[in-house]
């Protein structure tokens, strides 16, 4: 029996404002996870914080000055004295590359913030998309009401605040965000059976392996589960959709990364 249109209507419009009302939430939680990192800015003034953010810093400030090209090949006498290092073959890239690129696209919109301003406040503006990116998991797996929990308790967690606070231009301030990102394209890949998030999953590794070596924890972690699908009986062609490109095309991407190579 169909069901009246008054009744379709009325669900219709509970649906809508119920996704309003999430995408607002999730806004705020963004703000909020942005906001409460900026006490030390507030009390003190813009700085870096600790020896490898402010390291990180200065390869920052090479690159935007010098190009990507000498940064692969820059030679800093200053760090790991009096050996030297070489600074393209020993450094994870991704955090670099990332404020390199937010500064050159503000300065290319002519908002002329100084590469010390970008590299203060990365932190601060991944750890909002680290929520977000926790939303879009947990609701993958649960739900939108547990997507938001998930979401608000990454933002105030106190360990995770402690490696996103404003001038703690480290590894982790947009390693995170890579991390749970990549796990929830993975879950979306086995959920569709979808080509493109399989891609995307690949691209998203990248990244990760680009911004950290905690990278390990992804081609640990969903390798186990895959094998343990497999013994469970529960293997599928979405499973196989989800895991080879990641295997394959990811891999392949990851050992163009100096630092890791081919020791994957």
């Amino acid at each position: 029996m169909a069901s009246p249109p008054d009744l379709k209507s009325g669900a219709t419009l509970r649906n809508a404002f119920g996704g309003v009302l999430a995408l607002f939430i999730i806004i705020l939680i963004g703000v909020l996870a942005f906001s409460i990192r900026l006490f030390s800015v507030i009390k003190y003034e813009s700085v870096i914080h600790e020896f490898d953010p402010y390291f990180n810093y200065r390869v920052t400030q090479f690159l935007t000055k010098n190009g990507i090209y000498e940064f692969w090949n820059w030679f800093d006498d200053r760090t790991w004295y009096p050996l030297g290092r070489v600074i393209g073959g020993t450094v994870y890239p991704g955090l670099t590359l990332t404020a390199g690129t937010m500064w050159w696209i503000l300065n290319s919109l002519n908002i002329p913030l100084s590469v010390k301003t970008v590299c203060v406040f990365t932190a601060p503006i991944f750890s909002a998309a680290a929520a977000w990116a926790t939303y879009l998991l947990t609701k993958e797996v649960r739900g939108t009401g547990a997507g938001l929990t998930a979401a608000i308790l990454l933002a105030i967690v106190p360990s995770y605040m402690s490696r996103s606070v404003a001038g703690s231009y480290d590894n982790e301030a947009v390693a995170i965000f890579a991390l749970i990102f990549t796990f929830f394209l993975y879950i979306k890949t086995l959920n569709t059976g979808s080509l493109f998030y399989a891609t995307l999953n690949a691209l998203s590794y990248f990244y990760m392996v680009c911004s950290w070596g905690g990278y390990t924890f992804i081609i640990n972690l969903i390798p186990m589960h895959v094998l343990l699908c497999i013994v469970m009986g529960r293997y599928s062609s979405r499973l196989y959709i989800a895991y080879a490109p990641l295997v394959v095309f990811g891999t392949l991407l990851a050992a163009l990364v100096p630092v890791v190579g081919l020791m994957l």
